[in-house]
């Protein structure tokens, strides 16, 4: 990767998609400089407040009331709220000029080629030579674009197209234009994978790219499918949800957040642009969709679309689903097909395709058109999209949420199973796919030391995926590396004397088998390596202690059972932090309970930003258990000082956990003292994390790592914080914000947190702690309200407050 660095940026337009890219810069430390037009008129609250339109609040109005729409919006566009401080707003006429102190120019304003060359023309004038430009279009030609402008400009400008939002969607095309410089392509490249956090990918200059083109045709493909087989829409979004590793939003309900105007501008661009494209009629809009573009039932942004929110007379709300036959809103209907329940038992998406494909029912037969119908399109997109299949699959999975992409849905099929599959529909796959069968080659990807290869059409040869080498991937390593395994975990050697703990449970929760095999994981590193990463590339990392397992102990009152149960977490827990070797934990995604705890006893933290983290346990009716809570206790006397303070410090952990709160971010969970600043760090690309992870362990084992002394000097406070978290909970019971168990709850938590009823502020080990917590945490669960909970979060999936 070239020197270039990028310290500042400027980003012109600041709708949403160039509010969040802005927010996404923010997130990992850029100066950012927004700018946007200046307003033609005041509006009523300017006129009232006897402004002009020279006053600098009016003609900064735009931009600023955009950037604070955004930072706004949930989920939020930014990693934590005081990153906005790094955007300072502007506008095209009194700020242009700036922009010749930036490192990269970004323009974001609307889909209209003649606009974006007005800018550009105004841009050069102010723009130093050599910095980047770039394009952030959803499918306007990059030729085009840079037509009339310098050399220098043309040179160093191509598109590079975000997807909304910026800061969660990973797909980051970059589009080169007919003379931009291949170093820009490297670094951009480069650039977007290691600051941004994104999948980056070089698509060429075709309509919609890579992402939209397959996407869009996926979606239209459904379009057409649905009137086919007569499927409801409530149907098409169960079969091609998380079943097949999609969106919870699926098909329907992603058109309806993503805006059904936005869809169509794009098929259209595709129909109007593509005249090649062999199955161009599916780009034609159906009947129903033009007729709700007419009534703009466009989704969200106009209060309906396939799906339509409706608050009844009594107060109830109902989420009614568009009759796609009599375009009336109706309840929703439950969707079932037998063809799904026969992948209930099956964890793994990617074994499910299989199963899906071979269905007798009408799942069965939309499976097979649908996987026909994408694979025979795919296949035949190479080389005019794209010169390599696996950069279709990074852009589905990426800018789509697609668990897998298409070739990887067709290896899992099998590629002959898969054309077998389209030719009973009347398709065939392009020539190359038939070449590379005859070459030798039985699948589109292989795994050869620890590393993904794909197949590379011209050569018919699997060749190396580039820039691979800065990622650890699991699934590459997991068989000839293991070197433990039970049912809650994989135990894998990653190299350089460092091991990686992976947890294989369902939902990977964090049971018997799992503490087990964390526990054989500090024996086999203690013993025989030198450190050892607790670190998976699941969904979520752990979303928390088996609840199920407690459940059934304290229903059966087996409560010497259940007490050896949580010794065993805590004790693990504490193995995690006073082992002789070092400890990373790799959080990502939903880490809360039970995988905070962990995370909180390991030496350091390698987070991902994605990170949503919190001790959660309130929700269930009890306590932290697993060293939670007394490690919240610890973590307040370490910040303790003279004074009042010191009982302000306490509440602040104390509400962390009787709140419940979890964090938006990992940088979030700095504020919440779940994760400690000057210890632990954050990733922005996950994919990196494992890799980030094994380097810290390194690093710490050699240049010595010396077992810790444990802590006997936690300070507590006894009565004197006791009796003030007393009388909170008691006024607020008896204001009626918690109810008699929930202060149950809190009582209880205050007790340890506290140190017990002691007559002094008194120093003790973190033993007597765990033993308080412990004995706590088995109380509750003798109380009725407390089973009730959690067999409610076991049938609903989520906490029950009484």
């Amino acid at each position: 990767m070239s020197k270039r660095r990028i310290k500042k940026i400027a980003i012109i337009g600041s709708g949403i998609m160039g509010s969040g890219i802005a927010c996404h810069f923010a997130n990992i430390g850029v100066d950012v400089l927004l700018l946007d037009i200046v307003p033609r008129e005041l509006n009523e609250k300017e006129k009232a407040k006897g402004l002009t339109l020279e006053d600098k609040v009016v003609r900064n109005r735009l931009v600023n009331d955009a950037l604070t729409a955004s930072l706004k919006s949930k989920p939020s566009p930014i990693y934590h709220q005081d990153f906005s401080s790094r955007i300072t707003t502007g506008n095209l006429d009194d700020d242009i000029a700036k922009v010749a102190d930036v490192d990269w120019i970004m323009e974001v304003v609307v889909e209209r080629l003649d606009i974006k060359q007005q800018v550009f023309e105004k841009l050069e004038k102010y723009r130093t030579p050599g910095t980047l430009i770039t394009s952030n279009t959803s499918g306007i030609p990059i030729k085009f674009m840079s037509e009339g402008r310098s050399e220098d400009f043309q040179k160093h400008f191509c598109g590079t197209h975000f997807f909304n939002p910026a800061r969660y969607l990973k797909l980051f095309e970059i589009i080169p234009g007919p003379k931009t410089d291949a170093s820009v392509l490297e670094f951009l490249n480069g650039y977007g994978e290691q600051f941004l956090g994104k999948t980056s990918v070089i698509a060429k200059d075709t309509p919609a790219f890579i992402g939209n083109r397959i996407g869009i045709f996926s979606i239209q493909s459904l379009f057409h499918t649905v009137k086919d087989l007569d499927l409801t829409i409530e149907e098409v979004d169960k079969l091609s949800g998380p079943v097949i590793g999609r969106p919870k939003s699926a098909t329907f309900r992603t058109v309806d957040v993503v805006g059904l105007d936005t869809l169509v501008h794009v098929a259209n661009g595709i129909r109007e642009n593509c005249p090649n494209d062999e199955r161009l009629e599916l780009f034609k809009l159906p009947d129903f969709i033009n007729t709700m573009m007419k009534n703009k039932w466009l989704g969200s942004k106009t209060g309906q679309g396939f799906y339509k929110k409706q608050v009844s007379a009594d107060g109830k709300k109902e989420i009614l689903s568009l009759d796609l036959n009599t375009l009336e809103y109706r309840s929703a209907k439950r969707a079932k097909f037998a063809t799904l329940e026969l992948t209930k038992s099956v964890d793994r998406v990617v074994d499910r395709f299989k199963i899906l494909v071979k269905g007798k029912d009408k799942a069965g037969e939309f499976y097979r058109k649908s996987f026909a119908a994408l694979f025979a399109y795919v296949s035949n997109r190479i080389p005019e999209i794209t010169d390599d299949l696996y950069k279709i699959d990074d852009a589905m999975k990426a800018g789509f949420g697609w668990e897998h992409g298409p070739f990887q849905i067709w290896d899992a099929i099998g590629v002959e199973a898969g054309i077998e599959i389209m030719k009973a529909e009347g398709l065939e796959p392009n020539t190359w796919v038939n070449d590379m069968l005859a070459s030798g080659s039985s699948s589109f990807y292989s795994v050869k030391d620890g590393a993904s290869y794909a197949y590379d059409i011209p050569n018919k040869t699997q060749e190396k995926i580039p820039g691979q080498d800065s990622f650890i991937i699991l699934d590459n390593i997991r068989k000839s590396n293991e070197v433990f395994k039970n049912s809650g975990v994989v135990i894998e050697d990653l190299g350089d004397g460092i091991l990686n703990c992976e947890f294989q449970s369902k939902m990977n929760t964090i049971g018997g088998d799992v503490l087990a095999g964390l526990n054989k994981a500090i024996d086999l590193a203690e013993k025989d390596f030198a450190g050892l990463v607790v670190g998976n590339q699941g969904a979520n990392f752990s979303v928390g202690a088996n609840i199920g397992m407690i459940f059934m102990m304290a229903a059966e009152q087996e409560y010497d059972e259940l007490n050896g149960a949580i010794k065993y977490f805590q004790d693990t827990m504490m193995r995690m932090r006073y082992s002789s070797i070092p400890t990373i934990s790799a959080p990502h995604g939903m880490s809360l309970g039970g995988a905070c705890e962990l995370s909180m006893h390991a030496d350091k933290v390698v987070a991902a930003a994605e990170t949503y983290m919190g001790l959660v346990e309130f929700g269930v009716g009890v306590i932290p258990g697993g060293a939670g809570s007394k490690e919240m206790a610890l973590r307040a006397s370490d910040t303790f000082r003279k004074g009042d303070v010191q009982l302000n410090t306490l509440q602040e952990y104390f509400l962390t956990i009787g709140m419940a709160k979890v964090s938006t971010s990992a940088y979030e969970a700095f504020d919440l003292g779940v994760l400690q600043k000057g210890k632990d760090i954050v990733v922005v690309n996950k994919d990196r994390q494992i890799a980030v992870a094994k380097q810290h362990a390194k690093l710490m084992a050699d240049i010595g790592y010396t077992q810790p002394v444990k802590r006997t000097d936690v300070k507590v406070l006894g009565k004197q914080a006791l009796g003030m978290f007393l009388v909170g909970t008691d006024a607020m019971k008896d204001s009626n914000y918690i109810s008699e168990h929930d202060m149950k709850i809190a009582n209880k938590l205050a007790y340890v947190m506290a140190g017990g009823d002691l007559s002094e502020p008194t120093l003790v080990s973190e033993q007597y702690l765990l033993d308080l917590e412990r004995e706590a945490f088995l109380s509750l669960c003798t109380e009725r309200k407390t089973l009730e909970r959690i067999q409610h979060m076991l049938t609903k999936g989520k906490p029950l407050r009484n």
